[in-house]
Parts: C-alpha cells; structure tokens; sequence
C-alpha cells in the first residue's frame, strides 16, 4: 500500500473507481447513459480534478457541479458512489492523501446531494 503522491496514483485511482462504477448494478446505467462513448474525455476530466484537489497542482478548469445538476440521483447513489470510491482507495492506498480523498468526497457528494435536491424541488436553473 502506498500514498496518493503523483498523476500515476490518481490515475490508478480513478480508473479502478470508474471501472467499479461502470458495472455497478445501482450506478451504471447513470453513468454509462450520460457518458456514452466519451469515457476517455470524462477520465481524464476526473484525473485533472483529483489532481487539483489533492496534489495541489492545478490542471483542473471547471465547474463540477453544473455537470450532475439534473441527474436522477438520490442518497443511495451518493452513498453508493462513496462507498466504491472508498473501497478503491481502502484497496490500493494508505495515509493521509488517502484519508484526504475520502474526506473530501464525502464532503463533495454531501454538498452534490444537498443541491441537486435543492434543484428538483425549485424552479430555479442551476447558473452557468
């Protein structure tokens, strides 16, 4: 077991979560659905993200959230969603990177949760 300390790691971290999600029962068809053919273009999305976040190198230009604004989601895909994702880091890292990345994806999926909920029951449009 290692530490999340390069692009290599995320990569490896990134492509093993994916690789779980895209043949979970609850999560796949979401996934696979929005995504189509552009896994290559999401990944490395994902990597750049993750590097940002815990490598604090920023190669990462965005909005996070606008993406998942209208996806039909509810508190079982986001525990779900962390519990892959914390299995693939349980798996494959250890330390305080990793403790960090679960940290922060707990906190991500919760503040993800909070507004797509928001969302469904206002009229408001999640701004640009």
């Amino acid at each position: 077991m290692k530490e999340i300390n390069s692009l290599d790691d995320i990569r490896t971290l990134i492509n093993e979560f994916y690789s779980k999600v895209k043949e979970d029962e609850l999560l796949k068809d979401i996934f696979n659905e929005r995504i189509g053919d552009l896994w290559p273009a999401h990944l490395d999305k994902m990597y750049r993200f993750w590097q940002t976040v815990l490598l604090d190198e920023h190669t990462y230009k965005g909005s996070p959230f606008l993406p998942h604004a209208k996806m039909p989601v509810d508190i079982d895909h986001f525990d779900r969603w962390k519990q892959l994702f914390n299995q693939t880091i349980d798996e494959n890292f250890q330390g305080s990177k990793a403790e960090e990345a679960k940290e922060r994806a707990r906190m991500m999926a919760a503040m993800f949760h909070h507004k797509i909920e928001y969302f469904k029951k206002s009229k408001s449009i999640p701004l640009k």
